[in-house]
């Protein structure tokens, strides 16, 4: 079982979440609405939370295509 939690840049994290930019992942870490940490000059997010996130904003219809 592997306990260690994934860490993925601005660039890693765009990528994870289609339909959401770099731009978009650096301001929401900025503001702090992403929970993130910075290492050296590099956000670092965690992938659960950046998915936990961004889903919780797609369901609160946020971001509703239906």
């Amino acid at each position: 079982m592997n306990n260690k939690a994934k860490l993925l840049t601005i660039k890693q994290a765009a990528q994870v979440v289609e339909g959401v930019t770099e731009y978009r992942i650096r301001q929401m870490c900025i503001s702090g609405e992403l929970p993130c940490f910075k290492a050296g000059k590099k956000y670092l997010i965690s992938e659960n939370t950046l998915i936990k996130t961004v889903m919780g904003k797609t369901v609160a219809g946020v971001q509703s295509h239906e």
